[in-house]
C-alpha cells in the first residue's frame, strides 16, 4: 500500500457541483484508517475552503497550497514556503492595467486583489471568502505567489508575456469555466517540489507516492512521482503524464484512485 497520496482540488476532489461527495469523504476516512497520509496538492491558498478540505483530509498533516509556494502543516502551523520575487511586481501591475487582467498577490495566510472585475468577485466566492479588495501593500505576511485570472481565450497571450524568473502553472475550474488561473511562483517552485519536501519529511521516496490530478499544473507532479493518476475529465497533458486513469470527478473517480493506492 502506498503511504502518501497527493490530491488536487478542482476537477479531482471537487467536481462541477462545487462540493466533495460523501462517497469520496468516506473513502478518505478509510484511507486514513489504513495509515495513509493524504496531502492536498492545490493551486488554491491555505485559507478558505481549501484549508477546510486539507483539515478534513488530514487534520494533523502537511499540505501543499499555491502550486508548491505554500507548504503548510495544518496541525502545527509550520511552513516550508518559498517567497515570491517581488522585484517583478511593478511590471505585473503595468500589464494588469494595460490588459485589464485581474492580478492577485498571496502570502501563506492572506491575499490581496485591487481589481473589482467580476472574475475577482467570483474567485473570492470560489475560495469561500468575502470579496474585499485592498492594495497589495496591505497584504499580511511574506508574498509567496502572484496569480492572473484571465479570460480563458487569452491564456497563451498572458503566459507568453511572463518573465523567465517565475514558474507558470495554469489551471481551470469547472466552477469558473470561462476563466483561467495562471499561478506564478519563484522559478523551480511547483507541486512536484512540494511533494519532494513532504516525502523527505516523512522519510519516503517519491517512487512510492501517488499524485491524482486533472490539469496542466498537475502534470509535472504526476510525472515526478511513482504513480501519476489522471481523472477521466483530465486535460490532454495530464492524461499523457499519467500512469493510471480513473473515472470522472463527478462519478467519484477519486474514490477509485484511493482504492488503487491500497493495492500498490
Amino acid at each position: 500500500m502506498l503511504k502518501l497520496v497527493c490530491i488536487d482540488v478542482d476537477g479531482t476532489l471537487v467536481g462541477s457541483s462545487g462540493t466533495v461527495t460523501e462517497t469520496v469523504w468516506k473513502a478518505t476516512e478509510q484511507a486514513r484508517s489504513k495509515g495513509q497520509h493524504l496531502v492536498l496538492c492545490t493551486g488554491r491558498p491555505a485559507f478558505g475552503k481549501a484549508l477546510g478540505y486539507a483539515k478534513q483530509l488530514d487534520p494533523d498533516g502537511w499540505h501543499i497550497f499555491q502550486n508548491g509556494a505554500s507548504i503548510f502543516h495544518v496541525g502545527t502551523g509550520e511552513t516550508l514556503s518559498s517567497p515570491f520575487p517581488m522585484e517583478l511586481l511593478p511590471e505585473l501591475e503595468r500589464l494588469a492595467a494595460e490588459k485589464n487582467w485581474v492580478l492577485e498577490l498571496y502570502s501563506d495566510t492572506d491575499y490581496a486583489v485591487e481589481d473589482t472585475h467580476r472574475f475577482a468577485k467570483e474567485h473570492a466566492d470560489l475560495l469561500g471568502l468575502p470579496f474585499d479588495p485592498k492594495p497589495f501593500s496591505a497584504l499580511k505576511g511574506t508574498p509567496v505567489r502572484a496569480q492572473w485570472v484571465v479570460p480563458i481565450e487569452q491564456t497563451r497571450e498572458c503566459m507568453d508575456l511572463m518573465p523567465e524568473a517565475v514558474t507558470l502553472s495554469p489551471a481551470g475550474s469547472p466552477i469558473m469555466a470561462d476563466a483561467m488561473f495562471i499561478s506564478m511562483t519563484r522559478r523551480g517552485v511547483s507541486k512536484a517540489s512540494g511533494i519532494e519536501k513532504i516525502a523527505n519529511r516523512l522519510g519516503l521516496t517519491v517512487d512510492r507516492v501517488m499524485m491524482v490530478g486533472d490539469g496542466h499544473n498537475d502534470a509535472e507532479a504526476m510525472r515526478f512521482v511513482g504513480f501519476g493518476v489522471a481523472m477521466a475529465n483530465a486535460d490532454e497533458e495530464a492524461r499523457a503524464a499519467a500512469d493510471l486513469h480513473v473515472g470522472h470527478v463527478d462519478d467519484d473517480g477519486l474514490k477509485e484512485a484511493l482504492e488503487l493506492s491500497w493495492t500498490l
